[in-house]
């Protein structure tokens, strides 16, 4: 039997539909909007795609939406001097500094200058211990494992008391839901292990999970003969292994793959998200959904 697909696409519809008719509730009672600013620091073409789709997506959600782009050369006592401004308008619900930035710049005092209470992004040292601590302190949760969480609860997947296997460590995207996938309450209340690269016996481990998610970005890491029967699989992995003409544009387009053997896993897995497709859409949807969240809280309303 083919495992059933948690398409990111679809349920990104379902929560910024839902953000929509929210924002338009809060306009009515309140006379409010979410506001968020993203500042773009040089010409990055990746970064400035980024940008772009955010932009696209906070217009479409009502949001008063800020893009304020730096030359390349910009001091970091002015990018900081900048950062302060935003801190302090009462108009700005979230601030997000786009990365990477120039190497004169140190990105971690950038991030850090951020107030914990515009971090829509979620990485600030204390967005991370209020992570931590679980429950009513978490504010905002890091885009894409809030992503993962939403996928596995709106897949219908039952996660208490469930074994969950993360492949992979990092503070962006391995180490964060992994803390969220064992706090209590919904979505959660699961058994969770941390394995990576250097993991010895990798595949055993990978084996014994109900949900086993895959942000190693190593394309094909986890083999069919590793994923439990009827297991939920959410692969984050998106890996660029080549190019391709596209039939419909012309165009020449990246080939990407994930950190599982989609097409075999598939036939073993009971649920599996696909690369592209899958995590993908939902980064920047759980970034609106903190950016209004921020707003809710300077008015008491969460």
């Amino acid at each position: 039997m083919t495992a059933k697909l948690i398409k990111g696409t679809e349920i990104r519809e379902q929560i910024l539909e839902e953000i929509a008719e929210e924002v338009k509730q809060i306009k009515e009672k309140h006379n409010k909007v979410p506001g968020l600013v993203t500042i773009l620091v040089g010409e990055n073409p990746a970064s400035v795609s980024y940008v772009t789709l955010k932009i696209k997506t906070a217009d479409r959600l009502g949001y008063k939406e800020i893009q304020d782009n730096q030359p390349e050369d910009i001091s970091e006592a002015d990018l900081l001097a900048l950062i302060d401004k935003y801190n302090k308008d009462d108009e700005i619900h979230g601030i997000l500094v786009q990365l990477p930035l120039p190497k004169h710049i140190n990105e971690k005092k950038i991030l850090n200058a951020i107030d914990p209470d515009k971090d829509v992004d979620g990485f600030h040292p204390v967005n991370v211990g209020r992570l931590m601590i679980g429950g009513s302190e978490v504010k905002y949760a890091p885009c894409t494992p809030a992503g993962i969480q939403e996928m596995i609860v709106r897949g219908g997947v039952e996660t208490s008391g469930a074994e969950v296997v993360v492949v992979g460590r990092s503070n962006i995207v391995g180490k964060p839901i992994a803390m969220m996938m064992c706090q209590k309450g919904e979505g959660a209340n699961s058994t969770v292990t941390i394995v990576h690269t250097r993991t010895k016996d990798l595949a055993a481990h990978c084996k014994r999970a109900d949900i086993l998610i895959v942000a190693a970005g190593v394309p094909g890491l986890v083999k069919p003969e590793w994923i439990k029967p009827g297991a939920c699989v959410i692969d984050v992995g998106v890996n660029r292994v080549g190019e391709k003409v596209s039939e419909k544009t012309g165009k020449t387009i990246a080939i990407l793959r994930g950190d599982v053997d989609f097409d075999a896993a598939k036939e073993i897995a009971g649920s599996i998200t696909p690369v592209p497709g899958g995590v993908g859409p939902m980064t920047i949807t759980m970034l609106m959904k903190n950016t209004l969240n921020s707003l809710k809280y300077q008015l008491g309303l969460k």
